[in-house]
């Protein structure tokens, strides 16, 4: 498990920055391949991993409509489930032998896109990581992400709030702790930014992991499967509470927030906090009913748009506008960081009033 070194710019500034839509741009913040601009109608090339989130599916056709509505030419492409890293480097070979003059790269694993991305670099493209951050490699030129590190302190806060709501008369909770897939570069990032929180908390007694699975190998959930996640609940119940009762559990996103409830529900225990992220349609309703505590929004089509955004300054031969700069374990990569936002039941309607799929989900 890699782990990222993140720019330690304060929270507060990034997110207002973001807000804002301000920009801080140095004179080495360019990448070689953005440097002469590119005509409309050129090539752009979006590399995205398997369909295993809603968000991942929505991305596509958002990629693909921006894209040509920008007025360039779109090759968005997907990497099928069963060879996922293998698709997706042949994939970026393919844009790259096309001639995009950029190419937009959600990972399935960042740290497996070395070769494609140098190559990619060497036939004159920009690459963009999008989402999650290409690592250990220095041919990136740009990262367009919301703030993964404070994604994890909001998850971990909003735990510590929720077993404080649920269980006001208790002092200690009983808590399990997931994280995602083991590939994804964004998954210890929300893991480390969570145990900021709970950690002095687990230390002081406050918290107790009964299981004592801590570790972030131990706490990993494969290819965000729901079915992994189901099954390693069932299992950590049957061996841990049998007779103690279980308070709350960390997940790092609503896919896995779902499959952690089936697993309580169906071994007869009694309701739980549980956290999530990505505001995906069917964890909605479970927020809206008390049965998940919260998840985080970061609006696709935010991101989207500010890739695309991205896009259009470097072909004009601008760099493009970055709020701050992420360490990939081998370059500082110039950064626009959006803002996550907490959802909980009271503050559903008000985070999505600007998304009427997602609004009219609180009024069910």
């Amino acid at each position: 498990m890699r782990k990222l070194a993140i720019t330690t710019t304060a929270v507060a500034a990034v997110a207002l920055l973001a807000l804002a839509g301000c920009s801080s741009r140095s004179a080495d913040d360019s990448g070689s391949g953005d440097a002469k601009g590119f005509d409309k109608g050129s090539l752009i090339g979006v590399a995205l991993p398997d369909k295993t989130s809603e968000n991942w599916v929505l991305a596509g056709g958002l990629f693909k409509s921006a894209i040509e509505e920008a007025g360039f030419k779109a090759d968005v492409q997907y990497a099928g489930q069963s060879t996922p890293v293998p698709d997706q480097q042949a994939q970026i070979a393919s844009m790259s032998t096309k001639g995009a003059k950029v190419i937009i790269i959600g990972a399935k694993d960042g740290g497996q896109l070395g070769t494609q991305v140098k190559d990619a670099k060497a036939a004159g493209a920009t690459v963009i990581a999008y989402d999650r951050i290409l690592t250990d490699t220095k041919d990136i030129d740009y990262y367009v992400a919301f703030n993964n590190e404070k994604v994890g302190e909001l998850q971990g806060q909003a735990l510590l709030d929720g077993l404080k709501a649920k269980f006001p008369d208790k002092k200690s909770y009983n808590i399990e702790l997931f994280s995602g897939d083991p590939g994804d570069a964004n998954a210890p990032v929300f893991f480390q930014g969570a145990m900021k929180i709970l950690q002095p908390k687990i230390d002081d007694g406050t918290l107790k992991v009964v299981s004592g699975q801590t570790d972030i190998k131990q706490t990993a959930t494969k290819d965000w499967l729901a079915q992994n996640a189901q099954n390693r609940m069932d299992t950590i119940l049957q061996g841990s509470y049998q007779s103690t009762e279980l308070d709350g559990v960390l997940s790092p996103n609503d896919t896995l927030a779902r499959a952690i409830l089936t697993s309580v529900k169906s071994a007869g225990k009694p309701a739980i906090v549980v956290t999530g992220q990505d505001s995906e349609a069917a964890s909605i309703p479970l927020i809206m009913s008390g049965e998940q505590y919260m998840t985080i929004y970061k609006d696709t089509r935010d991101l989207v748009k500010k890739a695309i955004e991205m896009t259009t300054q470097l072909s004009k031969g601008d760099k493009a506008d970055t709020t701050t700069k992420t360490n990939n374990g081998s370059v500082d990569v110039p950064t626009f960081y959006l803002p996550p936002v907490v959802v909980t039941k009271d503050n559903a309607a008000e985070a999505y009033k600007n998304n009427p799929d997602l609004e009219k989900l609180t009024q069910q």
